[in-house]
């Protein structure tokens, strides 16, 4: 009966961690290029159930030998092993600003490749992201709307010195005559790219990243005054949720039977007559 009791328990933390992640990506769907967060769940190891006994040799003898005869299997629980991304193509919005940017990836020769607009975080480092909803700051430099500077191929920040520039279709800025190339990454692996917040993405241990312009049957393009919108699709998601919101209900109503059956067990089965 216990076994039951930590199943079902196991199957509600499972349930409520996977509705914090949706609820999480519901309340993104209309952040520019956010990637929506997936579940992963796992069940534990399963347990191999046994009846033991004894083996009852030849009367004669007088003698038994124990014996264990294989009843089943059990699962023993479930868990949320992991949240990954989703790094498919959202769709784009025409927003008119000339410091809005959408990044889309026409072909890429690995399935699972991915590009993205090179930044640098607060504390100097360069990260990934794909929202390009940027603006330009007080000293003229390009920057995500967090104020996280917007990179060029060499990894400097972009300065446009002003909202008056023009960004063609391969990536390159153009201001007052000068051609900068935005620093755009491409990564054969998405999934090795790791969520920081502030829809900013750091490469993993295992990540490989090179230019985009250098690697071969890539094809890209920058749009520049659009956006690329969230790939959450609010609808399958909220019916997601409910359908894990039923799960976690039904867990509870088996957790709360059990421990009915042992609050019995324990003021009646026992009671001593």
């Amino acid at each position: 009966m216990l076994r039951g009791f930590y199943n079902s328990a196991s199957a509600m933390v499972a349930n409520q961690r996977y509705q914090e992640t949706l609820t999480n990506n519901i309340s993104n769907a209309n952040t520019p290029g956010y990637k929506q967060d997936q579940g992963v769940k796992r069940a534990f190891p399963e347990m191999l159930i046994k009846e033991s006994g004894r083996l009852q040799l030849p009367v004669k003898s007088g003698l038994s030998l124990p014996q264990d005869r294989g009843i089943g299997s059990m699962h023993t629980g479930m868990y949320l092993q992991e949240t990954v991304p989703s790094f498919t193509q959202g769709g784009l919005r025409e927003t008119g600003t000339a410091t809005d940017m959408a990044l889309l990836q026409k072909g890429a020769p690995d399935e699972t490749g991915f590009t993205f607009f090179n930044v640098r975080n607060e504390d100097g480092d360069t990260r990934y992201t794909r929202n390009g909803n940027f603006t330009v700051d007080g000293e003229g430099f390009l920057t995500t709307n967090k104020g996280n500077y917007v990179l060029n191929a060499e990894g400097n920040p972009v300065q446009t010195g002003g909202m008056e520039f023009t960004v063609r279709n391969d990536g390159t800025v153009e201001i007052d005559g000068e051609e900068e190339p935005l620093g755009i990454t491409y990564t054969p692996d998405a999934s090795q790219f790791i969520k920081e917040g502030d829809d900013l993405f750091r490469a993993g241990e295992d990540a490989v990243t090179e230019e985009a312009r250098g690697k071969e049957d890539m094809e890209f393009e920058v749009r520049q005054g659009m956006l690329e919108r969230s790939n959450v699709d609010a609808q399958a998601t909220m019916t997601e949720m409910m359908s894990n919101y039923r799960s976690f209900e039904l867990n509870q109503r088996v957790l709360r039977a059990y421990d009915q059956n042992l609050q019995s067990a324990v003021t009646e089965i026992g009671r001593v007559q």
